[in-house]
């Protein structure tokens, strides 16, 4: 009998991929132990296809039992403001005059949807967080 292509990848690999669901903390633990076992694998290897598998697992139960929320607008604004070392003065381009910032800001006025397009433009902020209510 000629052997498949099924049965000659079966014969030939001695390494054996045991991979189960992630279904709680004990497994997400192991799961993380795993992965820093074989973290430096070379793509294209057993254990690197095992930890591309991994990698995906651990990904998806994070996203399930740990998500992150998006940051408010006004939040994400301040951040970004800071990375780029601006000052509230510094918006006025972008929303309108500096009373109109200073209300921005402190939550008294919301945003327009000219005002979260120039901010998403000009501060790089994704429009999902800049429509957001606050």
């Amino acid at each position: 009998m000629e052997p498949t292509l099924n049965t000659i990848k079966l014969t030939q690999t001695k390494f054996k991929m045991e991979i189960k669901p992630i279904r709680n903390k004990t497994d997400y633990e192991k799961a993380l132990e795993r992965l820093e076992i074989i973290f430096d694998a070379k793509r294209g290897t057993d254990e690197g296809d095992e930890l591309e598998i991994l990698s995906i697992l651990i990904d998806n139960y994070e996203n399930q039992n740990f998500p992150i929320e998006m940051p408010d607008p006004i939040s994400a604004i301040n951040f970004r403001m800071e990375q780029l070392g601006l000052k509230q003065k510094d918006l006025v381009k972008s929303i309108g005059f500096k009373s109109r910032v200073s209300e921005i800001m402190n939550k008294k006025r919301k945003l327009t949807l000219d005002m979260i397009r120039k901010l998403n433009t000009d501060l790089k902020i994704p429009t999902e967080v800049l429509i957001q209510d606050y």
